[in-house]
């Protein structure tokens, strides 16, 4: 890297300048420079942003960080492109860092100039111009934030309401069995007082409590039927009952055939019951029997159903957990289906190929969660609620390869080049902001140094995930387990 001579009436010929009155261009050659600068790299992307450089003669190469490679952007040789601390007029209200690397091909000549010193010459020479400029990108800026802050809002109102849907099922259902089940206890009490009356013997009553339990552990083993199996047994237990004398006995089959009971378990009672006017009073005591165990096993399924889902609403918001922290992708995607599933629906079937090697990451987990609804959500809207949605985990070299595929029409090759860009939309006016994907693609790849692409065609459109396994920043951030 060598300097030479400045020559104002070389830089008029460069289109940047080509404006500029004489005094301006031997301004810029006192305060600025020429370098010939070899093959080589210039400055690299994200290093603090020193001096604007505009090509006199040569070639150079930009390019920008993606997935931890270096991926070309910019080749040319045209003469006046220029590169480097084009923001310095903003002063501190902008990052000064260089927004992408620049390495030159051949032997080249740049018009350097110091950043603070271009940023004071826009100022001084183009107030106005500096005055829209600050407007464009702090307008833009702010802009993107707000929408970028309602995106989010709408996304936590839109889990928050599925959320409540799917809390709503389960505790209601906890709530009826709860009911049934005060009820069929009161009606046992009064069975029981029947019984203490001493219409039964001891040796059948200490038969029908032997036979009682059995009714309970059957009801905890009761064998999954078919509906075809399940209506042919009622009916066979409806006939037995006819034959036996109890009467309404086909609104008690359903409920000893979902326990598992057939006509041999109930010749049994009758075997235990000495005399034939009691079978109907003890089939009825063990009906209370299995009403109970069902209605038990219900509160406890539906109870349990009510903790899966509030697990998993804290393993989507990372309550309590620290931001940066060692996390396993598959608890991370399953909080996040499970947080979706009112959104999935019933007509999208859900496939999980996850990769049981694959090791914990440390990541910004909440974070990740919203790239994984993102994904999720427009994967589910491109197949407008009917197909399969699949959900793959795999190692690929150091970093862990997240899918999340579809099999809607798929994203046309004219577009794909921009899906990632803010406010791009393809929903109609009023159904999407257009930053889902731009949010996902700043975590993944500004946050986490990972990739964020789509592959598509009709039927298998697939966007990919790449998150490195051992960043360095791990260590810097001080990642703590999961």
């Amino acid at each position: 890297m060598s300097r030479l001579p400045c020559d104002p009436a070389e830089l008029r010929t460069l289109f940047l300048f080509e404006k500029l009155t004489d005094h301006q261009l031997e301004q810029l050659c006192e305060k600025g420079h020429v370098e010939l600068i070899e093959p080589g790299p210039v400055f690299a992307e994200g290093e603090v942003a020193t001096c604007f450089y505009v090509l006199i003669e040569g070639e150079l190469v930009l390019s920008k960080l993606s997935g931890g490679e270096d991926i070309e952007f910019n080749r040319t040789s045209q003469r006046g492109v220029y590169s480097g601390a084009w923001q310095s007029y903003l002063g501190d209200r902008a990052p000064q860092t260089y927004t992408a690397s620049m390495r030159v091909t051949a032997p080249s000549r740049f018009f350097v100039l110091d950043a603070d010193r271009f940023g004071q010459l826009m100022r001084e020479w183009f107030p106005m111009a500096v005055h829209l400029l600050e407007g464009l990108f702090f307008g833009n800026q702010n802009a993107k934030q707000v929408v970028d802050q309602r995106e989010r809002l709408l996304a936590l109102g839109s889990l928050s309401a599925g959320l409540t849907h799917e809390l709503n099922n389960p505790a209601a259902a906890a709530v009826r069995a709860t009911a049934s089940l005060r009820d069929r206890v009161s009606h046992m009490r009064q069975k029981l007082g029947v019984i203490a009356s001493g219409v039964y013997d001891r040796q059948a009553l200490a038969t029908l409590i032997r036979l009682q339990e059995e009714t309970a552990e059957l009801v905890a083993k009761a064998p999954t039927l078919t509906p075809l199996e399940a209506s042919d047994r009622e009916d066979e237990l409806g006939d037995w009952f006819d034959d036996h004398g109890v009467s309404g006995g086909w609104d008690l089959a359903p409920t000893f055939v979902q326990a598992g009971l057939d006509v041999p378990w109930l010749e049994r009672i009758v075997a235990s019951v000495d005399d034939a006017a009691m079978v109907e009073s003890a089939i009825r005591w063990l009906n209370y029997t299995i009403e109970t165990e069902l209605l038990m096993n219900e509160i406890a399924d539906s109870t349990a159903r009510v903790s899966t889902l509030v697990n998993a609403a804290k393993q989507y918001s990372q309550m309590d957990r620290a931001p940066y922290q060692r996390i396993d992708l598959r608890e991370l995607l399953d909080s996040s289906l499970v947080m979706l599933g009112r959104k999935i629906g019933d007509s999208v079937a859900v496939v999980k190929e996850y990769d049981p090697t694959l090791p914990q990451i440390p990541a910004y987990a909440a974070e990740l969660n919203q790239v994984w609804t993102n994904l999720i959500d427009n994967a589910v809207a491109a197949m407008d609620g009917h197909g399969t949605l699949t959900v793959r985990t795999r190692r690929d070299g150091d970093m862990a390869l997240i899918e999340i595929g579809d099999t809607g029409p798929g994203v046309p090759e004219e577009i794909r080049s921009r899906i990632f860009e803010p406010f791009f939309t393809t929903k109609p006016v009023g159904e999407g902001t257009g930053l889902g994907l731009d949010i996902s693609w700043r975590i993944v790849v500004k946050k986490h140094r990972g990739d964020l692409r789509v592959e598509s065609e009709p039927g298998d459109t697939r966007f990919q995930v790449r998150i490195p396994i051992e960043p360095e920043v791990a260590a810097a951030e001080g990642v703590t387990d999961g």
